[in-house]
C-alpha cells in the first residue's frame, strides 16, 4: 500500500474504501429497528414500570418502619 501524495488522494483513497461499509449497514439497521422500540417503550411503559417500584419501595419502607417500631 502505497502512502498518498496529496491531500486530494487521501481524500479519493478514503472515499473509496468501503471496508467497514456493511458493519455500519447493520449498525443502521439496528438503530432503526430500536429506536421505535425504546421510543414505545419510554413512552407507554416506563408510567407502569416507575409505578412499580414505588409502589414496592414505599412497601420496603413501610415494613422497615414496622420493624423498627416493633410491629
Amino acid at each position: 500500500m502505497r502512502k498518498p501524495r496529496t491531500f486530494r488522494e487521501l481524500l479519493d483513497r478514503i472515499h473509496n474504501d468501503e471496508h467497514g461499509a456493511v458493519s455500519l449497514e447493520t449498525i443502521l439497521i439496528i438503530g432503526a429497528i430500536a429506536m421505535p422500540i425504546l421510543i414505545f417503550l419510554l413512552k407507554y411503559g416506563w408510567p407502569k414500570i416507575k409505578n412499580y417500584f414505588n409502589n414496592s419501595l414505599n412497601e420496603l419502607n413501610s415494613s422497615s418502619q414496622n420493624v423498627m417500631n416493633g410491629n
